[in-house]
C-alpha cells in the first residue's frame, strides 16, 4: 500500500511511504481516519526495512497503485488455464 501526501500530510513529498500491512488496529480514531501496523518496505526489492504503525485518512489509501520498481518486480497474481 502506498502512503503519500493524500493519506495524510505526514507522507507528503518525499516522505511517501510503502507499507506491507500486517494489521488493523482497533484503537479508536476520528471518522474516515484508521490506524495500520505493517512494515514499511523498500519499493524496488520489496525488502521489508522496519515495523511501523500509522495513523492515516481511509479515503487517502492506495492499495495495489502501478509498480514503480525495475521490471519483472511486480508480483504477477495471473493465472494459467489449464490446456
Amino acid at each position: 500500500m502506498l502512503l503519500d501526501g493524500r493519506a495524510s500530510v505526514q507522507f507528503g513529498g518525499d516522505r511517501a511511504l510503502w507499507l506491507r500491512v500486517s494489521s488493523i488496529c482497533d484503537r479508536p480514531t476520528y471518522d474516515g481516519w484508521i490506524w495500520l501496523a505493517g512494515y514499511a518496505i523498500n519499493p524496488t526489492t520489496g525488502e521489508a526495512l522496519a515495523r511501523r504503525e500509522v495513523f492515516a485518512q481511509i479515503a487517502g489509501l492506495q492499495i495495489n497503485p502501478q509498480p514503480t520498481g525495475p521490471p519483472g518486480t511486480a508480483r504477477q497474481t495471473t493465472r494459467r488455464r489449464g490446456v
